[in-house]
């Protein structure tokens, strides 16, 4: 039985671009853009999402060994706040494709819009369960921002970021509330604003 995505379909000097991280309440958004070699296959590749933590660690590796050219890039927390998480997005996409050292013939972006690039591009609605570049792009981002969101467990302790990676789960909004946002949170995501505003007006009402 075979797994994962069939690496025949890589296309020579084809870009595939993803992102991870459009939902969560804190953190950057994070994208990949990856230009496989069709001479080393990369067995499993699939969407980041139906692999196990431990394939996508040992994915990640290989494709950053074995892919002709990748980069993973990001918008901040203030970028995201100040463009919207949508435009972040693109941004992030752009600087993916832009900071990949060998120039695509074409970028296949997951999704069902584009970001403005200097070379051809075209949406893949599903795209990471269906091209094998778009599906190593999605997991170098998603890697990439576990491995960050686990890190600020540390520094942010309480919030149980390394569990739910910013997401809002039941367990993240108790502790915003709670807490308070961090200099991570979205401040321009409605329950990051609402927590904000409701510790504002506590320390308006101590003055």
């Amino acid at each position: 039985m075979q797994t994962g995505l069939d690496f025949k379909l890589v296309e020579d000097l084809v870009a595939g671009v993803d992102e991870v991280g459009r939902g969560p309440l804190c953190g950057a958004v994070v994208t990949a853009a990856v230009i496989l070699d069709p001479a080393r296959p990369i067995l499993g590749l699939n969407d980041s999402k139906k692999l196990t933590e431990a394939r996508r660690e040992a994915l990640f590796d290989e494709i950053c060994e074995k892919a002709l050219s990748f980069c993973i890039a990001r918008a901040e927390v203030e970028e995201i706040d100040r463009l919207n998480i949508l435009q972040a997005t693109m941004l992030a996409m752009q600087r993916a494709v832009e900071g990949l050292h060998i120039t695509p013939r074409l970028a296949l972006i997951d999704g069902n819009r584009c970001p403005k690039l200097a070379v051809p591009s075209a949406p893949v609605v599903k795209g990471d369960s269906q091209v094998p570049a778009i599906a190593a792009a999605s997991i170098l981002a998603k890697v990439s921002r576990d491995r960050e969101m686990s890190a600020f467990e540390l520094i942010y302790p309480g919030y149980g970021i390394g569990g739910h990676k910013g997401y809002p789960t039941p367990v993240h909004l108790e502790a915003l509330a709670r807490l308070g946002p961090t200099p991570i949170h979205r401040r321009s995501f409605a329950p990051v604003r609402a927590a904000w505003d409701a510790r504002s007006g506590v320390v308006d009402s101590l003055i």
